[in-house]
């Protein structure tokens, strides 16, 4: 006779490991825990046309020494930036860029690089704001797939040019200084949740900025009201990213559930897409969005108020 509670826990098991998988290439994983991929996974689709590997690394010719199979490089400083204006790449560069690397509309768009996919990460922001629907991150990117010892090739792929054309960029994730930073800090908008992700001697004002980063702000500290969770947090060890449990206790003891608006920065906006990306893409909260502008911008704003509470200032002895 069939235990009809045990054959019922059984099917939900089922369900919900289904639910936790890697889903097919066709599958839209925004806001889901699919939005990352497994390494297995990617070396059983690294050959699909529907997929498009893309690495964004930071360290000069690492890609040129060896990338993961078919993947497409794109350089962070001349390609998802316009390097004159202090902006995101513009629509028409945007669209030559996708076109080369032969994104279509059914694509999906696979990012991983250096640095525990920093930059990666945004990536998949500005994907995800010119409209591209599939967008994922590799678990534990580069540094991970490199050390389980997972083949490398120097090969360089061409692709027939992609037919997707990005007609208008999604606002709603981007910050804005004047109209959603701003009014936060001064306390107009009193239901907004800033995440600064930074380490906590730069949100203490203890220090500028890292050591060896050029990109500096002249005042020290952090936003007003801004909770403080370093980009760390939301990664293990080997830089793969936390269980969505893990995740969501993390910013819940910070009173950050998804209830509110959400906005992250850090120093030039880099860090804080990985923060973006686990909030919206994996967590599946609504409203999150990344201030590119970050302390660089911020700390730099005359007249800006800013908590100090350590107190250091520019060039005093």
């Amino acid at each position: 006779m069939i235990n009809l509670k045990k054959a019922v826990s059984v099917i939900a098991m089922a369900v919900l490991a289904g639910s936790l998988a890697t889903p097919p290439v066709n599958a839209a994983p925004k806001n889901q825990v699919r939005a990352v991929v497994q390494a297995d996974w990617l070396e059983k689709n690294i050959d699909d046309p529907k997929v498009r590997i893309i690495e964004v690394s930071t360290e000069a010719g690492l890609y040129e020494r060896g990338h993961i199979k078919n993947a497409f490089k794109i350089n962070w400083y001349t390609d998802l930036v316009d390097t004159v204006k202090r902006d995101i790449v513009p629509i028409g560069k945007f669209n030559t860029l996708i076109s080369k690397a032969g994104i279509d509309k059914d694509t999906t768009v696979v990012f991983y690089g250096d640095k525990n996919n920093w930059f990666a990460a945004w990536g998949a922001w500005i994907f995800n704001q010119y409209g591209i629907e599939d967008v994922r991150l590799l678990d534990g990117g580069r540094v991970k797939w490199e050390k389980d010892a997972r083949a490398f090739t120097t090969a360089v792929p061409t692709f027939k040019a992609g037919s997707f054309r990005a007609t208008k960029v999604d606002r709603s994730l981007r910050a804005n200084l004047t109209y959603d930073v701003l009014p936060v800090a001064k306390g107009i908008k009193k239901n907004v949740k800033l995440v600064d992700i930074r380490s906590a001697d730069e949100y203490s004002g203890k220090i500028f900025a890292p050591a060896g980063f050029q990109e500096l702000a002249v005042r020290a500290g952090h936003i007003p009201g801004a909770e403080n969770i370093a980009w760390g947090l939301n990664v293990n060890a080997d830089g793969t990213f936390k269980t969505v449990v893990e995740l969501k206790k993390l910013y819940a003891d910070k009173g950050i559930d998804g209830t509110k608006p959400i906005i992250t920065y850090c120093r030039i906006g880099e860090r804080s897409s990985l923060t973006w990306f686990v909030l919206s893409e994996i967590l599946g909260y609504n409203d999150v969005k990344n201030y590119d502008g970050s302390w660089t911008e911020y700390g730099n704003s005359v007249g800006a108020p800013i908590s100090n509470p350590a107190g250091t200032i520019w060039g005093a002895q």
